[in-house]
């Protein structure tokens, strides 16, 4: 450090100066007026300085030399008529102090541009400085000078005429520019006053300073006196000194001044809005102190007493467990040791609010009436033989195990480490439409349980499952445990909708979280994040929803019993129209029974023309539509009831959306497009498979948004038609000239998998032998570059779509064979199937050999 102000306020300056024996008027000096008549005779280590009366001289005497030592300053800007303590610590600086004491005691003082260079040169400092003169000096132990200078005018840097021992440099002295206006004296009285301001804000000014200051007259004493103490940046400081004119100066002056006092405003005005929020939170703790010492005298509980002893009620009626009871009494013990303006206080009140409000103990007693539960699974859904079967088997086991408890005790060795299971978890797997989620509150109302629906839909955080830790502000309990509150039962039939849809992120894994809900090994002792204590699930029977498999984790899978529900046929969407969705409509536009009639022919006309689809959901739309035109009829008069007939649908719901299989005659009419017959969430659906050929050299595309799978079916379908063009009659050399194209319709949606394999080999052949293929044929099998044709999944569904598209024949994979018998029988009787192992045997069938012409 070349010179800076000494580290210390304006009392500690005092007191150092004072311990020094300066007995003077020190509010006097440090505003730079005039020295006292002693000040002449000043100690420098007990050395006096030239003090004869002929040498006594006044400030406004000195005579500056031409030429001065220049002492640097960093941080620091000191103005004439002020006086400013340094500390001095470098060895140059230290040299220049002790030359410049032993002559006549005047040095410039300059402010380097960057206060963080330890050796500045002449090019690192500002061009105006202060001439000063030393009036004090003593050293310290730790080697440094401690000065006490005064400004006496300011210079303009000339040429350095020297750099080493330190700095020496030609001045040009630059006199101010005295202005006495009005203005000026406006000026000056408005530092003065915001400088009395700031001084009220910041105690460590002393109160005679800012008495000395407000008895300044002088303009330009006030703008260099209220600048030596103003807190503001080191270039503003300089700019003050190099300013001219005294207004200019003062102008600059206020300006700082105002924005200083705006600043230490604010921050008071922030410092006394948190006091107040102190001191109103330590008035209210201190009312609540005297309330509660009142109501002890007067025999009255408080408030939180009351809110405790409600609480301890609660759980006793609630029957925690012991672990879960344990936590709770801890809990409350904190509680009642809280003031209820506590910010903890709400937080442990509704931790032990949801404790007391799970149903621990609270069930509903089984339907173990076997009759009656079919009843009522037959009189809310048709058809869905395979999941009736199995609840009827839950509640037979249930019923038998109840009845032969205590023999089963007695004859059965206990498992000690596999807890005895209770619930049951089932997975519903099905397209869109056929019931699955109505199907949860069918089997509650049949077992007598409440039901309780979660939708895992679109789900990522794994905290929607088990919740959030209670460090959390707002933390709750997770989707589980706030379903059990709300259904009051520890084993009703809880339903996780769509959970085949579940995602994840960096919030964790949902899925993951099932884990342990959704097993019975488990959850018996399910803890969720909030609540910290085990909470039983093993009475509660879950039923899991999904479109397709695909997508569920295996782990999770392998926890669940799964169900399958295909799409239904003709005949069961009859049924369900004419005793469900006809009836829910009517009721629902508001008609009378005798209003509207529907024979099975318009309803058959509705389903095959307006629908196709795997469930019912479309439908009930349509005859929805049915219905509210009825409606609007009979509101304007024109009709009292209505009788439904294929016209009257024409009529109401337009031309017809679906042609059957008009469509797919019209388009196999050419040779080299077949149907196939494909499986996608939403249940079963035809494919048509398109192949065409030109002028070219082995060229061979597969477009419509298929996938590798299916393109690697493409190539073998290719692979084998030329292997076996001899025999196949094709000409051999086919694929020398002629590129070949294969396209899949629907071309936005995604294609995939392989049993499309069958159905490519048969377009192609029907492309290259120029023979059409049968209109009423559809086709589904995976082949291999031998021509074998291997078995695929989704039978079921396949064919019921092929069913709802009018096809009639169907060829079929030889080992498909067993899959046969979960066809309706209905769709068996009106469908021939072909099993085929072979793609020879596939080919025969499907293309028919050419009339010979006469």
């Amino acid at each position: 450090m070349v010179a800076s102000r000494w580290n210390a306020n304006l009392r500690e300056i005092l007191t150092w100066f004072e311990d020094s024996n300066l007995n003077q008027n020190f509010g006097d000096l440090l505003l730079g007026m005039s020295l006292s008549e002693n000040s002449n005779i000043l100690k420098l280590e007990e050395r006096p300085v030239d003090s004869s009366e002929n040498n006594k001289e006044s400030e406004n005497e000195f005579a500056i030399p031409e030429e001065l030592p220049i002492l640097p300053l960093r941080g620091l800007v000191v103005y004439p008529q002020t006086a400013v303590p340094l500390t001095i610590g470098q060895p140059r600086s230290i040299r220049l102090v002790d030359d410049v004491i032993s002559g006549n005691r005047i040095i410039g003082l300059v402010t380097t541009r960057n206060p963080e260079l330890e050796n500045p040169g002449p090019q690192d400092l500002y061009s105006v400085g202060t001439v000063a003169i030393i009036h004090r000096l003593f050293r310290t132990p730790d080697g440094t000078i401690r000065i006490l200078i005064q400004g006496l005018s300011r210079f303009h840097l000339g040429e350095f005429t020297s750099e080493e021992p330190y700095l020496k440099a030609r001045v040009i002295p630059a006199p101010e520019i005295p202005i006495d206006t009005l203005e000026v004296e406006a000026l000056a009285r408005n530092a003065r006053d915001q400088f009395e301001h700031i001084a009220k804000m910041i105690p460590s000014i002393p109160r005679e300073l800012v008495e000395s200051i407000s008895n300044i007259t002088d303009p330009l004493q006030t703008a260099y006196s209220i600048a030596n103490f103003e807190r503001m940046e080191l270039a503003d400081a300089q700019a003050i000194l190099e300013l001219d004119s005294v207004e200019e100066k003062l102008r600059k002056l206020v300006t700082i001044l105002a924005r200083e006092s705006e600043v230490l405003d604010l921050g008071q005005k922030i410092q006394n809005e948190a006091r107040s929020e102190i001191e109103k939170v330590q008035r209210n703790y201190f009312l609540h102190e005297q309330l509660k010492a009142i109501q002890k005298e007067l025999g009255e509980g408080d408030e939180n007493a009351e809110d405790i002893n409600e609480l301890r009620k609660k759980l006793e009626e609630a029957a925690l467990p012991e672990e879960a009871l344990k936590q709770a009494n801890r809990e409350l013990d904190r509680l009642s040791r809280l003031p209820t303006s506590a910010a903890e206080y709400g937080v442990i009140r509704t931790y032990v609010e949801w404790l007391s409000a799970l149903p621990w103990k609270k069930s509903t007693e089984d339907n173990l009436d076997i009759v009656n539960a079919r009843a009522v699974l037959d009189e809310d859904h048709y058809g869905l033989k395979d999941v009736k079967e199995r609840i009827l088997e839950y509640l037979a086991v249930r019923k038998l195990r109840l009845e032969r408890k205590s023999q089963l005790e007695n004859e059965i060795r206990t498992d000690r480490i596999r807890k005895e299971r209770e619930g049951v978890i089932l997975c519903f797997v099905g397209p869109p439409g056929v019931g699955k989620t109505s199907l949860g509150q069918s089997i509650a109302r049949a077992l007598g349980r409440k039901f309780i629906r979660v939708s895992l839909g679109g789900m990522r955080d794994e905290a929607e499952i088990r919740g959030h830790r209670r460090t959390y502000i707002g933390a709750l309990p997770g989707r589980i445990l706030q379903a059990m509150r709300r259904v009051e039962s520890n084993n009703p039939v809880f339903m996780l909708d769509e959970i085949d849809k579940l995602g994840f992120d960096f919030h964790g894994d949902p899925a993951s979280a099932l884990l342990e809900v959704l097993d019975p090994e488990q959850n018996f002792e399910f803890r969720d994040h909030y609540l910290e204590v085990a909470f039983d699930l093993s009475q509660v029977m879950f039923i899991t929803t999904a479109n397709s498999l695909e997508t569920i984790p295996a782990p999770l899978l392998d926890r669940m019993e799964i169900i399958q529900l295909a799409g239904y046929t003709e005949r069961e969407k009859l049924m369900i129209a004419k005793s469900y969705l006809i009836p829910r409509q009517i009721k629902e536009n508001g008609l009378l029974p005798k209003e509207i009639r529907m024979d099975d022919e318009s309803i058959l006309t509705v389903i095959r023309q307006y629908t196709r689809e795997a469930g019912v959901r479309g439908l009930e739309r349509e005859i929805g539509a049915i219905c509210r035109k009825i409606v609007t009829s009979i509101s304007e008069g024109k009709k009292k009831k209505a009788h439904i007939q294929i016209k009257t649908v024409h009529e109401m719901l337009g031309r017809p959306k679906f042609l059957g299989n008009e469509e797919i005659a019209r388009r196999t009419s050419i040779p080299g497009v077949a149907t196939g017959l494909a499986w996608t969430p939403t249940g079963g659906d035809i494919l048509f498979i398109e192949a065409s050929k030109m002028p070219g050299a082995k060229g061979f595309q597969i477009t419509g948004s298929v996938g590798t799978v299916m393109q690697e079916s493409a190539h073998a379908a290719l692979t084998f038609v030329r292997s076996h063009a001899k025999e196949l009659e094709i000409d051999p050399s086919f694929f020398q000239n002629e590129d070949i194209h294969l396209h899949v319709p629907a071309g936005a949606t995604p294609k995939d998998g392989p049993s499309a394999g069958v159905t490519m080999t048969i377009a192609l052949v029907s492309l290259l032998t120029d023979r059409p293929i049968r209109p009423d044929l559809g086709m589904t099998g995976e082949i291999t570059l031998r021509g074998q044709i291997l078995p695929v999944g989704g039978i079921k569904e396949k064919m019921l779509a092929a069913h709802r598209a009018g096809l009639k024949t169907i060829i079929l994979p030889k080992l498909n064979e067993p899959d046969l018998d979960d066809i309706p029988q209905e769709v068996r009787n009106d469908m021939k199937f072909y099993l085929v192992e072979q793609m020879e045997e596939a080919i025969k069938i499907a293309i028919p050999k050419k009339k010979a012409k006469k």
